[in-house]
């Protein structure tokens, strides 16, 4: 257990644990709890005590949440694996950390220093942050790393001038400089910059006012200057009446820039008493199930949890929101989490770790036969995790199903796992990251990895992808074991070939082929992305690269040139028949 004074980190005595510690709340040991009124000292010192337990910790069972009341703080707050730092104001101004909220551990191989390619698994949102001395702010990530809801008054970067494979800035101001030095690819969405700066393969901006010159093919940037539907991620607050209360941000349309800039944000204030907060060393599905039959919402503490019954979700507008990216893992290959065919639904901030046995889809969201209309309502989902392998072995058909029409998708992480446990080839029956059933379905920032079929299968009409980041599995046996109806691979992105509408915008697709059997057979991917050639059909902007061995015959279709280890390739789209 983390210690929280000084002996505890020098000579071991007078050692505080966090469950008694002043930081301690109504949340458990692993939420730590700030006020500015506290010694800033010990503060310190508790940060410095998780980043030295946390900055390598890539597949641990630790969580936390590092909560800060309104107030000033001078000091910096460095996040690092399944970390979620997050200021309680109402606004990020009301929590102003003069210093950093900053991601900066990094690591190095093959004489390559300053690699964040795995720094996963974190999170800062709800701060004002002012660089001292008019430094640089480092956010150096890879996926599933956002930075959401910031004001920065400076200059932020996203990697550390080496490897980078991120990430996502979300409905935030930067008032300086943002940017990349060498990171492959980056998404923005909903937030103010005063300018934009790098960036390798593939970056997108949506609704973002500053953003660059849309200059495809000449850099790959693509550019949409307005978001056509979104609800921002719900966030945990603490009241001017001093208890805590969960902002559930109202559904915008056609928007661009931070939703709270003025200070005059839309949405639902939910007091706590409302939520069955959970902790997974107290609850466990049927007691969260009962929780939701009794119209409460959820709040999951950090920790694992378990589950033995799928938690089913049957009433409108329920939240489930995860404090400090808590872990689910269904047993006895179960779903995790169902929905039924509900409006208003918002899952946010957790994970989901497959199994050891087969589950069909690790969250679904709606029932097969889900057809009804919720457009003025949809159901959304924000910061969404599903790994299998990596932590723990496990398999899953599919991480996410969506069977329901209007769902919103903020920000996406599938992950088969390329390394870590469970990670050989015949581990399981892990086909896709993502199936789409539902009419209307729109996803901003979807990454989704490593899957034996189809990463992303969209069978929905009137489906859009904003981003999308797709790396192809890296140790299939041959195509002779790997192929679609004789067709070399899978495509990353496949929709199918009744769908007369779909959308999509900025889309990176990467083979990096390894492993002996791999290379020997001359493993290769025919398309990148299949499509129907339909009138509604319209892809703007795909880029590939091929890595290690083997590579890409085509973009699209049989479209487009191949791609060949060390290549990028950028094509400008495809737009079905008239």
């Amino acid at each position: 257990m983390l210690c929280v004074t000084a002996g505890c980190l020098s000579s071991g005595k007078d050692a505080v644990p966090l469950d008694t510690s002043p930081y301690s709340d109504r949340f458990g040991e692993k939420v730590l709890v700030f006020d500015d009124t506290m010694d800033p000292e010990g503060i310190k010192m508790t940060l410095q005590a998780l980043h030295e337990q946390q900055k390598y910790n890539e597949f641990g069972s630790e969580r936390y949440a590092l909560l800060f009341k309104p107030g000033t703080y001078n000091f910096d707050v460095t996040v690092d694996y399944y970390m979620q730092a997050m200021g309680l104001g109402r606004y990020p101004g009301q929590v102003t950390i003069n210093g950093a909220v900053q991601s900066i551990t990094s690591t190095s191989s093959n004489n390559i220093p300053n690699k964040v390619t795995t720094m996963f698994w974190r999170g800062a949102e709800n701060f004002k942050v002012v660089p001292k001395d008019g430094e640089m702010l480092y956010w150096a990530v890879s996926q599933a790393a956002p930075y959401r809801r910031m004001h920065v008054v400076g200059h932020i970067n996203f990697d550390k001038g080496s490897w980078a494979s991120g990430g996502l800035l979300a409905n935030a101001l930067v008032e300086g400089r943002a940017g990349l030095t060498s990171g492959q690819q980056w998404m923005t969405r909903n937030s103010s910059i005063g300018l934009w700066e790098g960036g390798h393969w593939n970056r997108v901006f949506v609704g973002v006012d500053g953003a660059p010159k849309d200059t495809w093919p000449d850099q790959p940037t693509t550019v949409i200057d307005t978001t056509p539907v979104i609800r921002e991620k719900p966030f945990l607050t603490f009241t001017p009446s001093g208890d805590y209360a969960v902002f559930v941000p109202a559904l915008h349309r056609d928007t661009s820039g931070p939703t709270w800039i003025n200070q005059d944000e839309e949405g639902e204030l939910l007091p706590i008493r409302s939520f069955h907060i959970a902790y997974p060393d107290q609850d466990n599905a049927a007691s969260m199930n009962q929780a939701l039959a009794n119209g409460k919402h959820i709040l999951l503490t950090p920790g694992i949890y378990t589950l033995d019954e799928t938690l089913t979700i049957t009433r409108p507008n329920t939240v489930i929101l995860g404090l400090g990216l808590p872990t689910l893992i269904p047993q006895n290959g179960l779903i995790a989490v169902a929905t039924d065919d509900i409006p208003g639904v918002k899952l946010a901030g957790f994970m989901v770790d497959a199994g050891a046995e087969l589950s069909s889809t690790l969250i679904q969201i709606g029932p097969s036969d889900a057809d009804a209309d919720y457009t003025d309502n949809p159901i959304s989902l924000h910061d969404i995790y599903c790994r299998v392998g990596g932590a723990v072995v496990g398999q899953a058909e599919t991480a996410i199903t969506i069977n329901s029409n209007y769902v919103i998708g903020d920000h996406f992480w599938l992950w088969r796992a390329d390394h870590g446990v469970g990670t050989e080839w015949r581990d399981g029956q892990n086909k896709h990251g993502l199936i789409v059933n539902g009419d209307h379905v729109t996803i901003y920032g979807l990454f989704n990895e490593h899957f034996q079929a189809y990463q992303t299968l969209w069978k929905g009409e009137h489906g859009r992808t904003y981003f999308y980041q797709s790396e192809i599995p890296y140790h299939p046996p041959s195509n002779a074991v790997w192929n679609d109806e004789g067709k070399p691979g899978f495509a990353s992105y496949k929709v199918a070939d009744t769908v007369q509408h779909h959308e999509a915008y900025g889309l990176g697709i990467y083979s990096f082929f390894s492993g002996k059997s791999t290379i020997s057979n001359k493993v290769r991917l025919e398309n990148a992305m299949e499509v129907p050639d339909h009138s509604g059909i319209e892809i703007k902007h795909i880029s590939t690269f091929a890595g290690r061995y083997g590579g890409i015959n085509h973009v699209i279709n049989g479209l487009g040139p191949s791609t060949e280890v060390g290549e990028l390739k950028l094509f400008d789209g495809f737009k079905g028949k008239e």
